[in-house]
């Protein structure tokens, strides 16, 4: 049986959670050491999955780089990265381009940058767009660094928006673009809101799939600043 951490708290379930190639029991104060045991060996087919997956992602993300010569994607098309003379990064719509001699880290640093300013001025955009056709009117448009949110609407009508939502596609982008606005006439996931979202678009079904894959992608690429 794979060895695990326990934790004992005063939940009613036993849980299993796995992260960073470990594994850690929740469970009730007075449960057993054997019905924990019992409940670990019943999952082990799932926990030895799970773990080799988390290895897999691991190596996957010690080797993803962004350097000189690396194509990374904007709007779902992929494009190369070229040093070029000056001191600023940019995108001219063949490549992105970024200042010679730097490290690593600092061209994923300045490509990061790109994006966000790239990413703001492209969704402020579809919001416009889109915010005639649903009646709507978000107070302020921003791009913000969040990793395991897409985006976000708050109840004073701000959205925002995740910078790594520029490598999805353009239609999965308006998926999202359509989703935060939707807030602003449900706050909530209830079925009047999927259905504000779906008389948009009515194959948002297929978009939030692919932006499923696109999560998963990222969790694979190491693009943590």
């Amino acid at each position: 049986m794979t060895d695990y951490d326990l934790t004992r708290t005063r939940r009613k379930t036993i849980a299993i959670y796995i992260r960073d190639g470990n594994v850690e029991v929740r469970a009730p104060l007075g449960a057993s050491v054997k019905e924990i045991d019992r409940f670990v060996l019943s999952k082990e087919a799932w926990i030895q999955a799970n773990l080799k997956k988390q290895i897999s992602q691991t190596k996957e993300r010690e080797g993803f780089a962004v350097d000189y010569g690396s194509e990374i994607t904007w709007r779902g098309k992929m494009y190369p990265i070229v040093s070029r003379s000056g001191n600023i990064a940019g995108f001219d719509g063949i490549c992105f381009y970024v200042p010679t001699g730097l490290t690593r880290p600092q061209i994923k640093a300045a490509c990061v940058q790109v994006y966000r300013r790239l990413a703001l001025i492209y969704l402020k955009g579809r919001v416009s767009c889109f915010s005639g056709k649903m009646g709507v009117a978000p107070a302020a448009v921003k791009v913000n660094s969040a990793k395991t949110r897409w985006g976000s609407c708050s109840s004073k009508k701000s959205i925002n928006f995740s910078w790594r939502l520029a490598l999805a596609d353009d239609d999965v982008i308006d998926y999202v673009v359509v989703h935060e606005l939707a807030h602003l006439i449900e706050l909530n996931h209830s079925e009047r809101f999927w259905a504000v979202v779906k008389g948009i678009l009515p194959d948002y079904a297929n978009r939030k799939i692919r932006l499923r894959a696109l999560q998963e992608r990222l969790i694979r690429e190491n693009w943590d600043i």
